[in-house]
């Protein structure tokens, strides 16, 4: 999603996106060209735009938090940041090619693994166990803030959802007797995460916490965003993930 809405917006006259995906295997010559990769298959996935493009200096930029090339108001910089940690995660690579005038081509290589017969039945087995506590969920980004409410509505819990971190204070002020643990990304407007948790604990000094985000939790922990035993989810999050985190904390 962020690569495509950063395609769009490297096209502001129209152009073409074009997203595709195959199947490719990483070996000598990918490892010597590029100085890193793991011998083995991969799904690549391409996205390509017909855009500005970049120059060289742009390019060796675009992956760092904050940077942006867009007007004031226009683009926080984390976009691509967020992608590559993503990437990271699932111990894939991303190559960008671009020229000025001429587009941006990103490829995505990330590794194929097969789950074992074994596996696949241990997790039809294990189920997934919901509650009926009651959750504040604070999220910015809408899209994600309904699917997390929609699985935890499913399996029984009640949520309260929050738009922003001043939000998250407001609705847990007002709720504060209800809500049994908090789940909360640490990115947001007005007050982050961090700062809306400890506004938060001064009001119930034993209230329990799972934090989110699209970055890796080195990256927060470096920030002194979140500690080394703190409850972190990273972004995108399974659904299983999700609901097994949650009864998790609930039950310590």
């Amino acid at each position: 999603m962020n690569l495509a809405t950063n395609a769009r917006d490297a096209m502001p006259g129209g152009g073409t996106l074009v997203i595709a995906a195959e199947v490719v295997e990483v070996g000598s010559e990918f490892i010597t060209a590029h100085g890193y990769g793991e011998n083995g298959e991969y799904a690549l996935i391409t996205v390509s735009d017909s855009g500005d493009g970049m120059d060289i200096e742009t390019q060796k930029r675009i992956f760092e938090p904050f940077f942006t090339t867009k007007e004031v108001g226009k683009g926080t910089g984390l976009g691509l940041a967020v992608v590559y940690g993503i990437i990271k995660q699932h111990n894939g690579y991303i190559n960008v090619y671009s020229e000025p005038g001429m587009g941006s081509i990103f490829k995505i290589y990330l590794p194929i693994i097969e789950a074992s017969e074994q596996t696949l039945e241990t997790e039809r087995q294990e189920g997934f166990q919901g509650g009926n506590e009651t959750i504040l969920l604070a999220e910015d980004e809408r899209e994600v803030r309904e699917v997390n409410r929609s699985i935890l509505e499913e399996f029984g819990y009640r949520v309260i959802e929050a738009v922003d971190g001043t939000d998250a204070v407001s609705k847990f002020i007002e709720n504060s007797e209800d809500i049994d643990i908090l789940l909360i990304d640490l990115i947001m407007p007005k007050k982050n995460g961090r700062e809306a948790y400890e506004e938060i604990v001064r009001v119930k000094p034993d209230v329990k916490a799972i934090f989110l985000s699209g970055y890796a939790a080195d990256m927060m922990r470096s920030r002194g965003l979140i500690g080394a035993a703190t409850d972190f989810i990273c972004k995108p999050v399974a659904p299983g993930e999700l609901l097994k985190k949650v009864r998790e904390a609930l039950d310590k």
